[in-house]
């Protein structure tokens, strides 16, 4: 969702990077390509204007490291201020990584603490209110989610149907529902029907002995007087220990604009920008914080009700920055596979002993983590590779296809296939028996060459990375660690080259 940002800062290190020292001249003159990205990107108009002339304070004159090339030095400065923009603390060389100051959520003792979820319609709200709830459930905080939206039909349904997906996904913390169906019709004809309810949520989630109430409510197509009083009322009746503000990140501008508002109104403690996963511009995320003063502790990243993550700046600013987030790629990953997993998949490889069982097992495991163009925007450098390149997830499909097509002999030993074979599984996975073929083949590259490179040094790994991303045989053999490994190792390589060329 960067894109733009990102070409407008890679302009900046472009420009600066081979002079012999950071001056004013040519810091100005890059620093125009960033401004048009920001203003393009939708970032506001103040915070472009503050970001700019900052950066160029900082800039200006500074001494660059001996160790560092210009542009290097202005990668930090400018990594700096992104990560205060967005409301975090940069971190110091040499220091651990720190989490945003303002992200995450405290919990009141005695319980419930009590969170007001509010926003215009078509935010997200109701789906991010369930989402929120998954969060705290997987963290063992039991939650009652509370329909106090009664101005739009469908909603209280709605967020039914969500705490009982939220209700069963694994973990042993309680989701559950409060509402009053039949003040719907009261709704807009009496005074405080939305309060009563919400006062009524508290109660019950006392009873309940809930660690934390939810409050669902109302939201407008714009920010109005009723709205807001309502809100308010709400506010003064419950007293939430924590209001977030559910906000579009697609709307750019209005976002900020609705963000302010409901802050000026109802002093918010924080923003959950939804939809950060699409095609937006990404100008939402840089202004909000600078112009609300309120700081983005959630981010949607999906449809799925556990598609919601915490905001953290430095982690943000490496993406905009075009570094890539390899540790929240590293925390998918967690997520989905246990440490005995992986050191039982790790001991394979070394041995050479993978199955296509394991294999399906990975490939599973990644399908969880999210779709593939988004984890791989996570890696640094690719993501600007990928912004016009469309990633066939149906090859993945394919691919499990063939593995479930073959018997457990089979997938355990894959070269005992042979054309009967091939032709059966090639028949029931819907694909062609060069395709099991080419299948197979990979797969004991793979199987062989993580087994060679497994008594490597870090630096010839390194090179017989290099090797294979420049298709380059050569490299490859000359490679120490490789020497001496086994005829059949560097020819199948050569192969699979010759078949990528033609």
């Amino acid at each position: 969702m960067f894109d733009r940002i990102t070409d407008g800062f890679n302009s900046l290190l472009r420009k600066v990077s081979g002079k012999g020292t950071i001056t004013e001249s040519n810091v100005r003159e890059a620093m125009g390509d960033v401004r048009s990205a920001l203003i393009d990107a939708d970032v506001h108009h103040s915070v472009v204007d503050e970001f700019t002339e900052q950066v160029l304070a900082d800039a200006i004159g500074k001494d660059v490291t001996k160790s560092l090339e210009p542009g290097q030095e202005m990668i930090g400065i400018v990594y700096h201020k992104l990560v205060e923009f967005l409301g975090g603390t940069p971190k110091l060389p040499g220091t651990p990584a720190l989490p945003a100051p303002d992200s995450g959520l405290f919990f009141a003792s005695p319980g419930p603490t009590v969170i007001m979820m509010c926003g215009l319609q078509g935010s997200g709200k109701t789906t991010t209110s369930g989402k929120l709830a998954g969060f705290l459930k997987k963290r063992g905080k039991s939650v009652m989610l509370a329909a106090a939206d009664l101005q739009r039909p469908a909603a209280v349904d709605q967020l039914e149907t969500i705490a009982k997906q939220v209700e069963g996904t694994p973990g042993n913390a309680r989701v559950l529902f409060y509402s009053e169906p039949t003040r719907v019709a009261e709704y807009g004809k009496a005074v405080g029907v939305a309060v009563d309810v919400c006062r009524n949520a508290l109660a019950a989630a006392r009873k309940a002995n809930v660690d934390v109430l939810i409050l669902d409510t109302a939201g407008r197509l714009h920010v109005n007087d009723d709205l807001m009083q309502e809100l308010g009322q709400v506010k003064f009746a419950v007293q939430p220990h924590q209001i977030l503000l559910v906000v579009d990140a697609m709307t750019g501008q209005d976002a900020v604009n609705s963000a302010k508002s409901f802050h000026d109104k109802l002093a918010i403690d924080g923003v959950i920008l939804t939809k950060f996963d699409s095609d937006t511009r990404g100008g939402a995320a840089l202004s909000v914080k600078k112009v609300t003063g309120a700081p983005i502790k959630f981010i949607g990243v999906g449809e799925k009700l556990d598609a919601l993550e915490e905001f953290y700046p430095d982690r943000i600013a490496s993406r905009m920055l075009g570094m890539g987030d390899v540790l929240s790629l590293v925390e998918k990953a967690q997520a989905e596979s246990s440490e005995e997993d992986a050191a039982e998949l790790n001991k394979k490889l070394e041995s050479g002993e993978m199955s296509l069982d394991d294999f399906l097992k990975q490939l599973r495991t990644i399908r969880r983590m999210g779709p593939l163009k988004q984890l791989m925007g996570l890696l640094p450098g690719v993501g600007g590779m990928l912004k016009d390149v469309n990633l066939d997830e149906k090859h993945i499909d394919r691919v499990e296809a063939i593995i479930q097509s073959m018997t457990p002999a089979e997938r355990k030993k894959p070269s005992v296939l042979d054309n009967s074979r091939r032709r059966r599984i090639s028949k029931g996975s819907s694909t062609q028996p060069n395709d099991v073929g080419q299948l197979v083949k990979q797969f004991e590259m793979v199987n062989q060459m993580t087994k060679t490179m497994s008594g490597m040094n870090s630096a010839d790994k390194m090179a017989a990375v290099q090797a294979l991303q420049n298709n380059n045989p050569a490299a490859l053999a000359s490679i120490p660690g490789l020497r001496g490994k086994g005829s059949s190792f560097t020819p199948s390589i050569k192969s699979q080259f010759k078949k990528r060329r033609k």
